[in-house]
């Protein structure tokens, strides 16, 4: 691994500059994202994962040179435990999951054990190594127990899932929640704080799963093919990867203030050590027909596939309220809906042209920067 010094940057408060960073699911599509953002921000990264599917926008980053690349899996409690033991990090950033709805249907077992299980196990190894670490444990807007209404969904609904994947993520929501209330709550020994992320729909280049919308919509396009749409009706909040990302980041930078002995902040633990949801403005939501739509505007020339009477079930209507995160953790989203598919598109035609993906992923997260910072943003100006 290449190590590099670390580099001052005003963005949320300088806080993760020569921080141990301990990442799992750092080889899927927005651990790579978040790897490569962090190391601008001056951490010293570790990723914990399996081995990453081809294509990858880890290998396309080339973050193994640069970053400490483990390969293990979360359900295996003994070696999770002792790659925590030994780094002992100051934040640890939980993305490893079974993250596809279908595949759920494929592989329930799978999918709980890895989304229950492995977010316990993570959890555990904090527990049995104590060190001053904020923890934050990303879930999935799924996890609410969707009534196909048009209802902004809370912190405070009730938890639930039709189908595997989402019942895993409420299952695992629950489970965060005990942790918290029994092993790191106390007073007088407190060295943890951990919360949980909960966002939405996203987007952005690099992104090769199979039965997720805009990867299909590109392998369609790239290939001259229609593109495959199971439910065009369905609703969903969409945002590019860079905005639940910074939602991360913010959090992160909250739950260490509240036991970082140095700090003046004085959000109280409790307000931070909670669930938060991180998703778009309300008219971000969109149809999957839309979102394809507006695809085609900035690569024309495709054409829809008819819907998939046959596809499992999958919700119809989604959408979160973001209040909790605007008050305590001053986070807003930065990129519209129409600005998250034009950067996204744009990354996928400069790849296919020949650009470096690492320049391109470097230079929209200083873009997207640079918007935060213009418009105010609490995270992007201290």
């Amino acid at each position: 691994m290449t190590k590099t010094a670390p580099r001052s940057s005003p963005a949320f408060g300088n806080i993760y500059a020569g921080k141990r960073v301990f990442l799992t699911g750092h080889t899927g599509f927005k651990g790579a994202w978040l790897s490569e953002w962090l190391l601008s921000l001056g951490a010293q990264v570790t990723g914990y994962a399996v081995n990453c599917e081809e294509p990858s926008l880890f290998e396309q980053l080339k973050l193994t040179q640069r970053m400490q690349d483990m390969r293990g899996d979360i359900r295996d409690l003994r070696s999770l435990g002792d790659a925590v033991s030994v780094f002992q990090p100051d934040f640890i950033f939980h993305l490893a999951a079974q993250s596809l709805v279908r595949r759920s249907y494929v592989d329930p077992v799978g999918t709980f054990t890895t989304n229950l299980t492995g977010s316990v196990n993570v959890m555990e190894a904090v527990r049995l190594a104590p060190s001053r670490c904020a923890v934050v444990m990303v879930t999935t807007d799924k996890c609410y127990e969707n009534r196909e209404i048009s209802h902004t969904y809370s912190e405070t609904d009730p938890l639930g899932g039709h189908d595997p994947y989402s019942a895993s993520k409420a299952a695992a929501e629950i489970a965060i929640d005990s942790y918290r209330k029994s092993f790191f709550a106390n007073e007088s020994s407190r060295l943890v704080a951990m919360a949980s992320a909960r966002a939405v729909n996203v987007i952005g280049g690099g992104d090769w799963a199979a039965d997720r919308l805009v990867p299909d919509c590109i392998r369609a396009l790239q290939r001259g093919q229609k593109i495959p749409v199971r439910n065009k009706n369905a609703t969903r909040p969409w945002q590019h990867v860079l905005d639940p990302l910074s939602g991360y980041l913010t959090l992160g930078g909250a739950l260490w203030r509240t036991i970082d002995p140095t700090t003046t902040d004085r959000t109280t633990h409790e307000q931070v050590c909670s669930a938060f949801n991180f998703g778009p403005k309300p008219e971000s939501n969109r149809t999957v027909g839309k979102v394809v739509d507006e695809v085609l505007k900035h690569w024309p020339g495709g054409r829809i596939d008819k819907s998939d009477n046959n596809a499992p079930h999958e919700a119809e209507l989604l959408s979160l309220k973001i209040d909790k995160a605007n008050r305590i953790l001053s986070w807003h989203p930065v990129w519209e809906f129409e600005e998250a598919v034009a950067h996204t598109i744009s990354w996928y035609q400069d790849a296919k042209e020949g650009s470096d993906p690492l320049t391109l992923t470097r230079a929209q997260i200083k873009q997207y920067h640079q918007d935060a910072a213009a418009r105010g943003l609490h995270w992007a100006t201290k």
